[in-house]
């Protein structure tokens, strides 16, 4: 019978990337303006963004991974409320205003620079991933702000670029881990 001491977990984060990953291409995509928000992205945010990451969190906090816990549990919330901020507005409550988005994006941004701050005793791809990103909410605050079509515009291409970091490491770590060597180096 295995102990607690002698249990081995799975490494939840290519779980959580694959979800931040692919929901922040989707919905950067449509940043960019190549297609219309829709149920496609609210779905893979609730679902995959959302939830996928919260548990991905919660698996990473038992293997004693506070950073993974609070990256993910976090940006699991992010999507979440993000989702609610969208749909919330149908069941009668005062839609987001630019400015409120606006703030709310830039709490975002400041969180994810602490969380980059962490990253310097990283890896190199956790660099590009929590720097990219923390230009990107600040982009998105100052688009809002601003009502810059142009600068929400732009911010998509900066989100595409910090999704396809995020589902390299994804990729680069569960393949190295399958094949018990480096096929993607991190």
């Amino acid at each position: 019978m295995k102990t607690r001491q002698n249990q081995i977990f799975a490494n939840a984060a290519p779980l959580g990337l694959f979800g931040f990953a692919m929901t922040t291409i989707l919905l950067n995509i449509q940043n960019a303006g190549f297609f219309s928000l829709s149920v496609m992205i609210m779905s893979m945010g609730v679902f995959f963004g959302g939830i996928a990451q919260i548990i991905a969190g919660i698996l990473e906090w038992r293997r004693a991974n506070g950073f993974g816990a609070l990256a993910f549990i976090s940006y699991g919330s992010f999507w979440l409320t993000l989702i609610f901020i969208w749909v919330a507005p149908h069941a009668g409550l005062t839609s987001a205003d630019p400015v409120s988005m606006g703030w709310y994006l830039t709490m975002w941004g400041l969180f994810t620079t602490v969380l980059f701050l962490c990253t310097l005793r990283g890896n190199t791809i956790g660099k590009c991933i929590f720097g990219t990103l923390v230009v990107l909410f600040f982009m998105l605050a100052f688009a809002n702000f601003m009502e810059s079509h142009f600068l929400h515009t732009l911010a998509g291409y900066v989100g595409i670029l910090c999704g396809g970091f995020a589902f390299y490491e994804a990729s680069a770590l569960i393949l190295n881990e399958r094949y018990e060597r480096t096929v993607l180096p991190l």
